[in-house]
This record gives structure tokens, C-alpha cells and sequence, in this order.
């Protein structure tokens, strides 16, 4: 029994000292990749959304051209402005010239008009529906109050914000590259931002949307989404795609940005300078492969003895084992290491009682915290003035005992002498 309580309490003392060590270092955070790039200049960056964990990079701080993935940048700041999606506005003729060269550029529109009345919400769906240039143009001119500038320049301010290191915006729509550029990493924290906002990724989501009739179009139009990964009959298609943007100019190439939902879980996904062939290819096996490797699974349970606490006023134990008052599961990779860091006191003093609550323990998946446990014991550690007094009591009461023998005994020889003495005496007689 000592044996089994000695190992007890060494394999106790080795946990703790593992896991605290383990929780000072760094977690895996990156992972090898599972798949080889149409080419290795890529940048692709896959992160957990839920914890902003990075799951996988390549090349995701390398400064490229970003095309139409710039929009997410325009409609982000359009949501802020306040504006009232349902009002209509028209469309002013300072946008002649911007809308001549949307046109010599062959961008992608929804044919708006110089004069036309449109709603708000219209545009919003025309930008991340349709990647549509011309909307961007009139989104940023309503915003900046008619300067296309100022607009681009309250971009550059809000990725500044959003803690962006190697972004820089030169136009609202990123059909002129030039110095429009950012990163993959950068693109993350924009893109994070936009799938904070309901109404963003409601639109985002949306595989096709119905255009209403305005003064210089008679009919509803129909546009499609650009994202063909939310179109169920196309190859590569996936349920938990929440759309977020496409991008393409030559200078470019294939871009995506996008967000994937399944089983309570959300992975952001950046893909820049792919191609048309391998773009949807690859983000289908990156994101498969993600919910296929992370699962949930229990990181702590409530038998096996988490730390110590050094204990005093029992010489029969050294320490007070302690343990989870309850299991804890985290979301990871198999390979992901569980540490732990502990608020405990110094020592305690028995006695000790089963369950007692001595400390909190925050649990960590490769890293990052998953939960708080409360430790407590699982037996009752007894102090030696309890046991000191207990045995004293049963001494005394020996030695009572004993003692109470003795007098009878005594009693008893004494009345025997007694009556010996008298017939001696009546014999002389």
C-alpha cells in the first residue's frame, strides 16, 4: 500500500512538473501542409476563426496584388458609415469618367447608369454578389461624400486599425492594381472583420440575388454569385462554405478569401495567385482536410491527478493530490499538445477533506486556453494531532483499564490475606 502511494505521488510530482514546463513553451500553431500548390509562390493562409489560431502558411506575409478581394475593404466601410440600405440614391454624374474606365479596363459591372436610382442594399449585393467595379464606385462616392480619394484613404485607415502591416489601398475595387496590394495575413484580419458583420456575410452567402427594376432598367436582373464553391452543382462544391470574396486580374491571378462552417466550428481560408484551374481545387482539399484532422476530445477527466499541494501536520502524507472537479474537451488536432498552469497556495495544513476545493487549473490545447477546472481531492488527508489525540485517548483508556485490573486484582488478594489472618488467629485459640 505505501508501495502503490509512492508511485502515486511520484507520477503526480512528474505531471506537474511536465505541465509546467509544457505550458511555458509555445504551441505548435502551424501545421505541415497536406497539399502541394499549383505553384510554390502562392500565399495561403488557413486559421481557425473561433480562437484566431494559424492552422497553415505559406508565403502569407509576402506583399502581392489582391484584384476584387479589395471590395471586402469597401463593403466592410460602407456597413460602417451608418447609411440606410433600404434608401435609394442616384447616381451622380462626377462618376462619368470612373465608369468609362471600369468599361476600358472589361471589369466586371452591373450595369448601373449614370442618373439611375438605386437602393443601398442593391449595391452591397452587386459588390460581393457579383464582384460588380461599378457598384464599388458608387458605394465609395456615397460614403466620401463624392471623392473617390478620400474614400480609398479611409481604407488605408481602417486596415491601419485592423492592425494591417504590408496592405495598401490605390482604388475602391482593385481592378487597377498598381499600389493596391496586401497580404494573406492581412487579408485574414480584414476578412475577420467583415464575417463579424451579419449583414456582410448574409450577402456573401448569397448565390443569387434579384435586382429590382430602377428608372433606367425596366426588368429585374438576376446576378450570380463569382464564388462557385456555393454553387451546388458545381464540382467543388461544399455546404459549409460561408462566402466571403473572389478576386482575379492577370497581374493577380485567382484569389479567395472565404470562411467555413461545420459541426460549431470556423476556419478562414486566403488563397493569392493561384489558378483558374487549381483555385476551388485547392481550397476544397485545404478545408477538407481541416475538419477531417481537428476533432473535439477530452483533454482532462476527473481520475487522474492533475498537480500537488506540499502538505503539513501529516506525517503519513507529504502532498495532497489533486484533481478536475469536472472533464474537459477542446477542438484540435490529435497531435496537439494539453498543458496546464495552476493557482494554488503554497501548502496546506491538514486535516483535509475529500473534495475539498485547493486551487483552479486553466487547461491549454497546443497553446491556447480552452477552460478553467476547479482541483479538488479525492480523500481525506488527516492531521497528526487528530491521530496524536485519537491514540492518546485510546492509551489512556488502555491504562484506565489496566488500572482498574489491577485494583480488583489488588482488592482481590488483599480480602484473601485478610481472612488467612483470621482463621490464623482463631486456631491460638
Amino acid at each position: 500500500m505505501q508501495k502503490n502511494t509512492f508511485f502515486r505521488r511520484a507520477a503526480a510530482l512528474l505531471l506537474t512538473a511536465v505541465l509546467a514546463v509544457s505550458a511555458a513553451l509555445p504551441g505548435l500553431a502551424v501545421y505541415e501542409m497536406p497539399i502541394q500548390t499549383a505553384n510554390e509562390g502562392e500565399s495561403v493562409y488557413l486559421f481557425n476563426a473561433d480562437i484566431d489560431k494559424p492552422i497553415l502558411e505559406q508565403n502569407i506575409d509576402q506583399q502581392r496584388y489582391i484584384a476584387s478581394l479589395t471590395k471586402m475593404m469597401t463593403a466592410l466601410l460602407f456597413l460602417e458609415s451608418g447609411k440606410d440600405l433600404n434608401a435609394e440614391i442616384t447616381i451622380p454624374a462626377s462618376l462619368t469618367q470612373e465608369f468609362k474606365d471600369i468599361q476600358n479596363a472589361n471589369g466586371s459591372t452591373m450595369n448601373l447608369r449614370i442618373g439611375e436610382t438605386v437602393r443601398r442594399i442593391d449595391l452591397l449585393y452587386g459588390l460581393l454578389v457579383a464582384s460588380a467595379n461599378d457598384a464599388a464606385s458608387v458605394i465609395a462616392s456615397d460614403v466620401a461624400d463624392g471623392s473617390l480619394p478620400n474614400f480609398v484613404a479611409m481604407m488605408n485607415q481602417k486596415a491601419q486599425e485592423l492592425g494591417c502591416t504590408s496592405t495598401s489601398f490605390t482604388c475602391v475595387h482593385g481592378l487597377y492594381d498598381y499600389g493596391n496590394v496586401s497580404s494573406a495575413h492581412d487579408l485574414a484580419l480584414i476578412a475577420s472583420a467583415c464575417a463579424a458583420n451579419e449583414t456582410y456575410m448574409k450577402a456573401a452567402n448569397t448565390l443569387s440575388y434579384t435586382l429590382p427594376a430602377t428608372n433606367l432598367h425596366q426588368s429585374e436582373r438576376t446576378i450570380t454569385s463569382t464564388n462557385l464553391m456555393l454553387n451546388p452543382e458545381y464540382p467543388y462544391y461544399r455546404d459549409y462554405i460561408r462566402g466571403m470574396k473572389t478576386g482575379f486580374t492577370t497581374l493577380a491571378g485567382r484569389c479567395y478569401v472565404t470562411f467555413a462552417q461545420k459541426g460549431g466550428h470556423t476556419y478562414g481560408l486566403v488563397i493569392l495567385g493561384s489558378d483558374l484551374d487549381n483555385i476551388y481545387k485547392e481550397a476544397s482539399e485545404l478545408l477538407d482536410w481541416a475538419f477531417a484532422s481537428f476533432a473535439d476530445r477530452q483533454l482532462v477527466d476527473t481520475e487522474t491527478p492533475l498537480t500537488t499541494v506540499p502538505l503539513t501536520k501529516c506525517r503519513s502524507e507529504e502532498a495532497v493530490e489533486l484533481y478536475a472537479a469536472e472533464p474537459l474537451s477542446g477542438y484540435g488536432h490529435a497531435d496537439d499538445k494539453v498543458t496546464c498552469s495552476f493557482e494554488l497556495p503554497e501548502s496546506v495544513s491538514a486535516t483535509v477533506k475529500n473534495g475539498a476545493v485547493l486551487g483552479e487549473a486553466t487547461v491549454y490545447l497546443d497553446g491556447y486556453e480552452v477552460g478553467k477546472v476547479s482541483l479538488v481531492t479525492h480523500q481525506e488527508y488527516v492531521s497528526d494531532f487528530r491521530t496524536d489525540l485519537k491514540s492518546t485517548l485510546l492509551l489512556m483508556a488502555a491504562l484506565v483499564l489496566i488500572l482498574a485490573v489491577l485494583s480488583f486484582v489488588t482488592m482481590v488478594a488483599s480480602g484473601g490475606s485478610l481472612n488467612l489472618n483470621r482463621k490464623h488467629r482463631t486456631r491460638r485459640r
